[in-house]
């Protein structure tokens, strides 16, 4: 097994496992994907679950969802159940039950304890400010805090009268007794329980005293019996406290941590402190708004679990902090609906056409293909009438040599159907055309014009076989590629990040999609031709009206100076 999977993977935790497996043939690869329930899922974290979940898949091992909640103030069971949700829909299924931390809260009470009874735990006084200060700086040392050599009997009758809730929020914590010297700040005297008089989620009012996420992790990771316990770069110092956690209590199976850069795309903000400040400020419209990376983001936008684990699949696992093109993101989505996505005419920006030489009563059935090189996806009917729509940027009044659409006096074909020539105008009274007037070359259907180039091709829609539609085309949020790096980075927001037009679809296809919204079957994705890939937006949709937002362009060729097109 390890030879095939050394071919098969080259990052450093895959050598690192394989040279596991090399000392011990009975490991049992055990991982976890631990998030804490305050927020939820986001690209970023989809990178993780890919790789823990996708390592217990390969070395036939497990993975465990844990959900490290130790701090019911900003935890919520509605984080909870969205987290398992989206796990789920990106294919991946945990080992046995759903863990919490809180399940060991009794366990790591014990261990504290023993920490207390080694001389390597107190009780604390000092304020959260104080603490602060005593600690000092990456320039500093910190120094000892008056209530450091209490001793072992005080510490001990004291961490059981903040258990009993004797001891207001903030008064009182119990820290690691370590080095205030250290040069790593996470190792001078690290809190490791504190006092939260608010409900938990799972354990409601059982608890007051809660331990930090640095002590709960390590042991709840010994507890379930993790063998490799993997973090981003953030948490490399943590290393120190988490392997002195485990060294210095009492625990059975000791797991390692290994450390991997996190994930950081273009254009985008994937803190969730900070998506909770473009959420509140009411920049984006929550949490599934398809111009942030969440999850649900990118499922209302179109993105589908395959694309997802595909480019988290392609990006790997390295140590070094890098910036990911947006566009691999992109072209992960792009390459799979370009596959199997149902194309079909849509238009965003109508005007319209009057086809003279065609009679008012004249309807005709054309058969067109559901995509040009899968017949498997079977074809569907499209009407042809004397007034049809086509997009406004298809047809220029003013003559361009370079322009190769329509224009008058020149010759375009209609997608699957005719040859049109444009011969005037029609205007209202504030000078905006509200009709082309052509001649429709009723011969040309299926054939090559004789001694001529073939002309353009362009797409459009009956009249008579419209549906209204909106169109939402999503465009980068941010107008650098690195705003995380800035303090204010609400200061380079793209004002285009979101246009919405009001045109029309297939009337066929739009019924078609009304019967699967009765269905609650509702997951289409389709190539709107010459514009892009855009899915059915669910929520914003209605029977009379439908409403589509763009996956991704058909082409790698976004460029922030021409977004509106």
């Amino acid at each position: 097994m390890s030879t095939e999977i050394e071919k098969k993977n080259n990052n450093f935790i895959y050598k690192i496992i394989n040279e596991d497996f090399k000392k011990n043939k009975n490991l049992l690869l055990h991982t976890r994907f631990p998030p804490e329930p305050n927020g939820y899922l986001h690209i970023g974290h989809a990178k993780s679950i890919h790789l823990n979940f996708e390592l217990a898949n390969l070395y036939n091992g497990y993975c465990n969802l844990r959900f490290d909640d130790t701090n019911p103030t900003k935890e919520n069971i509605k984080y909870i159940n969205s987290i398992q949700k989206d796990i789920k829909w990106l294919g991946y299924k945990w080992h046995k039950k759903i863990c919490y931390s809180s399940e060991y809260f009794p366990k790591l009470y014990e261990y504290a304890k023993e920490l207390i009874k080694k001389g390597l735990a107190y009780v604390d006084e000092l304020t959260k400010q104080e603490i602060r200060e005593y600690r000092g700086t990456l320039k500093t040392i910190g120094k000892n805090s008056p209530y450091r050599n209490r001793s072992i009997e005080d510490n001990l009758k004291l961490f059981k009268k903040m258990k009993k809730g004797q001891f207001n929020e903030g008064e009182a914590c119990l820290r690691a007794k370590i080095n205030m010297n250290s040069s790593f700040i996470v190792m001078r005297d690290p809190v490791l329980y504190r006092i939260i008089f608010s409900t938990h989620h799972q354990t409601e009012n059982k608890w007051c005293i809660y331990p930090t996420y640095d002590f709960a992790h390590c042991l709840s990771d010994s507890i379930e019996g993790i063998t490799h316990s993997f973090c981003t770069l953030e948490f490399q110092d943590n290393k120190n406290l988490y392997n002195w956690i485990l060294k210095n209590t009492s625990v059975k199976h000791y797991p390692k941590q290994y450390e991997f850069s996190r994930l950081n795309l273009e254009y985008s903000i994937l803190s969730k402190r900070k998506i909770t400040v473009l959420i509140e400020k009411k920049i984006v419209d929550g949490w599934d708004d398809p111009r942030i990376l969440t999850i649900s983001g990118l499922k209302r936008k179109g993105y589908t679990a395959s694309s997802i684990r595909e480019f988290c699949r392609r990006i790997g696992i390295t140590k070094q902090n890098n910036l990911v093109e947006f566009s691999m993101l992109e072209y992960c989505i792009r390459k799979e609906l370009n596959q199997k996505a149902i194309r079909t005419m849509a238009i965003l920006e109508p005007i319209k056409i009057f086809l003279y030489n065609i009679d008012d009563s004249y309807k005709e059935k054309l058969i067109v293909p559901n995509h040009p090189n899968n017949p498997n996806l079977g074809t569907h009917e499209v009407i042809f009438t004397n007034t049809i729509y086509i997009e406004r940027e298809d047809f220029k009044e003013k003559y361009d040599k370079k322009y190769k659409r329509l224009k008058i006096g020149a010759e375009i074909r209609l997608r699957y159907a005719y040859i049109i020539k444009a011969e005037k105008i029609e205007k209202d009274k504030n000078g905006n055309i509200i009709n082309i007037i052509c001649f429709c070359d009723i011969n040309s259907l299926g054939k090559k014009p004789i001694n001529k180039k073939n002309p353009a091709v362009i797409h459009w829609i009956a009249v008579k076989n419209s549906f209204p539609a909106q169109f939402k085309l999503y465009n980068q949020l941010f107008k650098i590629k690195n705003p995380e790096k800035e303090k204010n980075f609400l200061s380079f927001l793209n004002s285009d990040s979101l246009i919405r037009k009001s045109g029309f679809i297939e009337k066929k296809i739009a019924q078609n999609i009304i019967k699967k919204m009765n269905n609650n079957s509702v997951c289409l994705s389709f190539q709107f031709e010459r514009i892009g890939y855009f899915c059915l937006d669910e929520f914003d949709s209605k029977k009379n009206k439908l409403v589509f937002n763009r996956t991704v362009h058909l082409r790698d060729s976004w460029n922030f100076k021409k977004i509106k097109n």
